[in-house]
């Protein structure tokens, strides 16, 4: 009985040996192997087989871009105004040796060579220069970072200055300066409002007597093309007539009957005098022939 425990044992430290000699690197990471001490090589994604006693992970190393958030820094300008700014640094480790035995707490390192950094290129500008210039300055720190760090297996992708915050006094200035912008550009915004409304006013008065306009001569050309179709059918009227007496080939007693009408018309008329034609004079002879007609 005491021989099966023995062996029972014997088999659970088996397994347990085997499954700690398996290892699984997870994608984007790697694992740095030492044997006796010594680095030995530097394990990528997928299965492999550590001897116990022999081999040890001295390093598990993630690949993937990591983002640190340091805290403010006092820095002081050219014009001695002293600030805090806060950067944030983006970077990714390329070599995992390099990342394990090239520096002791990496993380702590780039910190301080971000602050020292940060202090030299502020301390060469003015403090309006260093808020406008902030790419600038960016690009100037990731420079730096980036060719120091690049002996710890480590490359900087990126900086940025979160924060920068000038003194208490320097903040309500320009506080005011920011206020008194904002209140210029609400003006012009409103006086461009009033600008646009009154033009839209005055385009739309130019339309409507415009439109006005073109009724008023839309009437009167249709007036006058009503009056001129009328005197068009007068005229074709009296013609017709005059047409159809000269087919009918008149006489001249016809004639002088018409000619009798026509002074009978203008002596019903308002006129005080008549100027008789000297065709048609001779009334009492007109009369006589009227009655054989």
């Amino acid at each position: 009985m005491q021989s099966l425990y023995v062996l029972l044992f014997l088999i659970l430290v088996l397994i347990i040996t085997v499954a700690r000699m398996v290892v699984v690197v997870p994608q984007a990471h790697a694992n740095v192997i030492e044997r006796l001490g010594s680095y030995l090589k530097t394990w990528e994604t997928g299965i492999h087989v550590k001897f116990p006693f022999l081999d040890k992970i001295a390093g598990k190393v993630s690949l993937k871009e990591q983002v640190v958030d340091f805290p403010p820094q006092p820095v002081i300008t050219k014009d001695n105004v002293t600030m805090q700014i806060d950067t944030v640094v983006y970077f990714q480790i390329t070599d995992p040796k390099l990342y394990v035995y090239g520096v002791e707490h990496p993380i702590s390192a780039i910190e301080t060579l971000s602050a020292t950094t940060l202090r030299n290129i502020i301390g060469e500008l003015e403090l309006d220069n260093t808020l406008t210039s902030r790419d600038v300055i960016n690009s100037k720190i990731r420079n730096i970072l980036d060719e120091a760090t690049d002996p710890w297996g480590i490359r900087v992708n990126r900086v940025e200055l979160k924060n920068i915050l000038p003194p208490r006094e320097i903040q309500e200035s320009m506080e005011k300066q920011m206020k008194a912008e904002r209140e210029r550009r609400a003006k012009i915004l409103d006086a461009e409002g009033e600008k646009h409304s009154r033009i839209l006013v005055a385009q739309g008065q130019k339309e409507a007597s415009i439109l006005e306009a073109e009724a008023v001569k839309e009437k009167k050309i249709r007036e006058a093309q009503g009056e001129a179709e009328a005197i068009l059918s007068i005229q074709k009227a009296y013609a017709n007539s005059l047409k159809m007496l000269s087919d009918a080939a008149p006489t001249e007693k016809v004639i002088a009957l018409k000619s009798l009408e026509a002074l009978e018309k203008l002596a019903n008329g308002k006129a005080t005098k008549i100027i008789i034609p000297s065709e048609i004079q001779s009334l009492a002879g007109l009369v006589s022939s009227l009655k054989e007609i």
